[in-house]
C-alpha cells in the first residue's frame, strides 16, 4: 500500500509543464495522451486501492466498538460482582476488561491507522481527478495549437515554394523570347523587304506604261501613228481585196 501511495505522489507532484514544453517542443501531443493513460490507470488503482482501504477502515472500526462495547458492558459488571460479593467473578471479569480493553485498543490504532492511510487515498485521488482534468484542457488546447501550427507551417512551405521559383528559369525563357523576338525581326525585314521591292516593280511598271503613253502621243503628234478607226477600215480594205464577201 506504501509504494502505491507513494507511486500516486510521485505522479501528482511530477512538473506538468515540463511535459507541456516537452510535448510543444516535439509537436506532437502523444507526450500528453500518454501521461493521461498512465494517470488513469493510476487513478484506477488508486480507487480500487481505496475501496479496499475504506473496507478495512469500517471493519476496523466496527471491532473496535464491539470490543469497546463489550469492555464496558463488563466493567459495569465487575461493579455488580464486587457489590455482590463474588470477588473471584469479579477477578475473572477484571481479566477480561484487560483483555478487550486491549483488543479495542489495538483494533483503534489500527483503524487510525488506516483512516489516515484511507484519506491520503482519497485526496491523492482528489488531486489526480483535478490533474487529470487539467491536463485534458491543455491536450484540447494543445491540439488547437498544433492544428494552427501545421496550417501555418504549410502556409510558410507554400511561400517558400513561391521564393524558391523566384529567378528560376528566368535565363531559359528569356532566351526564349529573344528568339520568338528575333523571328518576329526577321519576318519583319523580311515583309518590307517584299513590300519594297513590289513597290518598285509597281512603280517600275507604272513608270513604263506612262513612258509608252507619252511616246504614243508623240508619235500621233508627228503623224507617224494613224488613229484607231483609219487602222479599222484599212484593216477591212485588206480583207475584201482577197476576194472574200459577205455572201460567203
Amino acid at each position: 500500500m506504501a509504494s502505491l501511495l507513494e507511486k500516486t505522489k510521485t505522479l501528482i507532484s511530477a512538473n506538468l509543464h515540463s511535459m507541456v514544453d516537452k510535448a510543444l517542443e516535439n509537436n506532437s501531443i502523444g507526450v500528453l495522451k500518454q501521461y493521461i493513460r498512465d494517470a488513469e490507470k493510476n487513478l484506477r488503482e488508486l480507487e480500487d486501492a481505496a475501496a479496499t482501504v475504506g473496507g478495512e477502515v469500517k471493519s476496523l472500526e466496527r471491532k473496535y466498538k464491539e470490543y469497546k462495547k463489550k469492555a464496558e458492558q463488563m466493567d459495569r459488571n465487575i461493579d455488580t460482582f464486587l457489590m455482590q460479593g463474588k470477588n473471584d467473578l469479579a477477578r475473572a471479569a477484571q481479566s477480561e476488561v484487560n483483555t478487550l480493553q486491549e483488543m479495542q485498543e489495538r483494533y483503534h490504532e489500527q483503524w487510525v491507522r488506516q483512516k489516515r492511510e484511507y484519506d491520503a487515498l482519497l485526496n491523492a485521488r482528489l488531486k489526480l481527478q483535478a490533474k487529470l482534468r487539467t491536463i485534458r484542457q491543455e491536450q484540447r488546447e494543445l491540439e488547437a495549437l498544433l492544428k494552427l501550427a501545421k496550417s501555418k507551417e504549410k502556409t510558410v512551405k507554400a511561400i517558400k515554394s513561391l521564393d524558391d521559383l523566384t529567378g528560376v528559369g528566368d535565363a531559359d525563357i528569356a532566351r526564349i523570347g529573344e528568339s520568338i523576338r528575333g523571328r518576329l525581326d526577321r519576318a519583319t525585314a523580311q515583309s518590307e523587304m517584299y513590300a519594297g521591292n513590289l513597290d518598285n516593280q509597281m512603280d517600275d511598271a507604272l513608270g513604263a506604261a506612262e513612258l509608252d503613253l507619252q511616246l504614243e502621243e508623240r508619235k500621233r503628234r508627228l503623224g507617224l501613228q494613224e488613229s484607231a478607226p483609219a487602222a479599222a477600215e484599212e484593216s477591212q480594205e485588206d480583207v475584201s481585196s482577197f476576194g472574200f464577201s459577205d455572201e460567203f
